[in-house]
């Protein structure tokens, strides 16, 4: 997979470490050159220029990008590489950082953003994942507001913990994506048995998650 990583800083340089740990093309873009040398990225390619202007984007072949990660500390930035890859190079998929959860709400297909990464909010999601076991709680927000990433901490007295994953009738619009079981994570399986203190991870419409939490928190 190709992937093009605008913004050099703490966030980009560590969304790349990872990209590249798992094996993928990660171009880096940012009017800094200084960061390449101080990033201690092995593997990444660099591209020095403002990812804002189109020469600089040709110049980094966005059309033949995957994937286009917007991760500046400048909103406004963000929004216009997401729009210009989107309309002037056909990315297929944008992921765009929101730096003031007041710019939240532009982060949508409007200005060409397919998933808007809220890091307050991820935050928030993540310290009430902590102390709210037995809810389910919305990490992030997909697809321009229609689907979301959901977690459920299996509380010890649940009445799922047992049951196969097939035999849960989960809503229509759910799926159950992953199991993060002492810190190991399962791709689920139908044979898979529910135990306590699973974190089970689930992409659903926004509109399916009251029925997806009716069926994890209710007997």
């Amino acid at each position: 997979m190709i992937v093009v990583i605008v913004g050099a800083g703490s966030v980009g340089c560590s969304i790349a470490k990872e990209l590249l740990s798992n094996g993928h093309d990660t171009l880096l873009i940012d009017p800094k050159p200084e960061v390449i040398g101080k990033s201690g990225l092995r593997g990444a390619r660099w591209l020095v220029g403002d990812a804002c202007e189109i020469s600089t984007l040709r110049e980094a072949k966005l059309e033949e990008a995957d994937v286009v990660v917007s991760a500046t500390g400048d909103d406004k930035v963000n929004l216009v590489v997401s729009l210009l890859a989107k309309s002037e190079f056909g990315v297929g998929r944008t992921v765009g950082r929101v730096n003031n959860p007041r710019n939240d709400w532009m982060f949508d297909d409007s200005w060409g953003v397919d998933v808007a990464v809220n890091t307050p909010r991820l935050m928030t999601a993540l310290v009430e994942e902590a102390v709210e076991i037995g809810d389910l709680v919305r990490l992030l927000t997909l697809q321009t507001g229609v689907a979301s990433l959901v977690e459920f901490t299996v509380p010890e007295d649940s009445h799922v913990i047992g049951s196969m994953v097939s035999a849960i009738q989960w809503p229509q619009d759910s799926t159950l994506v992953a199991i993060l079981r002492d810190e190991a994570p399962i791709t689920p399986s139908g044979d898979d048995v529910v135990e306590a203190h699973d974190e089970l991870f689930f992409i659903t419409t926004i509109a399916a998650e009251n029925e997806l939490r009716t069926l994890l928190t209710n007997d």
